[in-house]
């Protein structure tokens, strides 16, 4: 297996930066999501550390070898495209087989590992048949056999669920995670859905505008969100921020813990959903919506200029219009600088 770094890397489209000088490793054998908005610069991330694009500058190696410059058949990658990349005229063994045949791998070897394949995907039953007289999810895991016959010690994926419904994403998203886990490659799989990223990977690498906005591992994204960006992006919902200065009397849990290097209106308070209640004392708030979720609702509120969300268990017992009180534990609250964005404490 092999490990994945990249150092002070740039991708630029005349003046514009798709991506500016990003620098991340994925230690061998473990799965990285490249995760963030349309634009972000995820994909062609990808692209550049699978040869497909050069970058303007910076680096990237492949276990030890600097592999910045060469081309994409020599940096021992295996790819999965969100299209599936299938040839419509050839059968699924064949799609499988393609790259070992132009490779030239003998013919025992090909069969060999074809059988493996199909049997670690289940798709015995499906080798004689053509693209179109499969399912999306069965196209999926032709695509996925394409990859591990290659027997490459990386596998990078470009958004490869997006074109699934959303029982089979959740179905897929488990036997890709499996499948990883099970040949101990090092995996990079690109995806716009938060959800897909928390679930499968071990790190997340959040982009936005062409930067990293935080590296790190979902837990840690979710609990300790480095900026506003990455407090908003992850969770559902996400988490409210709410200027400091929206507050007219602060309560005593959030006046008491605001960091005292920093002025009311330079700071924001973030909580996640989940974790307000409806009080008798607190923030005055008014209800403006309710969703009715089945587990739980959400209530949406208006506390001065700020929306507040909060996530209740079961059906919620007020109703739109209500005046509410909003209430979460000192420990909730993170804190924000308004100007950078970013986490102060």
């Amino acid at each position: 297996m092999a490990d994945v770094r990249l150092s002070g890397v740039t991708k630029k489209w005349g003046d514009a930066a798709a991506v500016d000088a990003i620098s991340f490793s994925v230690p061998r054998g473990s799965f990285a999501a490249l995760l963030g908005p349309s634009g972000c610069g995820k994909s062609t991330t990808l692209r550049l550390i699978a040869g497909l694009d050069d970058p303007t500058s910076g680096t990237i190696h492949i276990g030890a070898r600097d592999v910045t410059r060469e081309p994409p058949a020599k940096r021992d990658v295996s790819m999965v495209f969100q299209s599936y990349a299938l040839f419509p005229h050839l059968s699924v063994a064949e799609n499988i087989l393609f790259g070992l045949k132009v490779r030239k791998v003998s013919v025992a070897e090909q069969k060999d590992r074809l059988a493996r394949a199909a049997d670690m995907l289940g798709l015995q039953a499906l080798l004689q048949r053509k693209p179109s007289q499969l399912s999306g999810g069965q196209q999926q895991r032709a695509a996925l056999g394409r990859a591990i016959v290659a027997e490459k010690p990386v596998c990078l994926m470009d958004e490869p669920l997006s074109n699934l419904d959303a029982q089979l994403r959740v179905e897929m998203r488990r036997e890709i995670r499996e499948l990883q886990q099970r040949l101990g490659i090092t995996m990079i799989y690109v995806t716009h859905d938060q959800l897909e990223a928390m679930t499968m990977a071990d790190q997340v690498v959040l982009m936005n505008a062409g930067h990293i906005e935080q590296d790190a591992s979902p837990a840690e994204l979710y609990e300790t969100p480095a900026t506003i960006f990455a407090a908003r992006f992850i969770g559902t919902p996400p988490m409210n921020i709410i200027p400091m200065a929206d507050f007219t009397t602060p309560p005593t849990w959030i006046a008491a813990a605001k960091p005292c290097a920093y002025a009311p209106e330079q700071l924001a308070v973030g909580v996640r959903p989940e974790l307000v209640r409806l009080t008798d004392d607190g923030v005055p708030a008014r209800i403006t919506a309710i969703e009715y979720l089945g587990a739980d609702s959400l209530v949406e509120t208006s506390a001065g200029t700020s929306r507040i969300v909060a996530r209740v268990p079961g059906k919620a017992s007020r109703v739109v219009g209500d005046s509410v009180f909003l209430a979460w534990d000192h420990g909730a609250t993170h804190w924000f600088d308004l100007s950078s964005g970013r986490r102060t404490t």
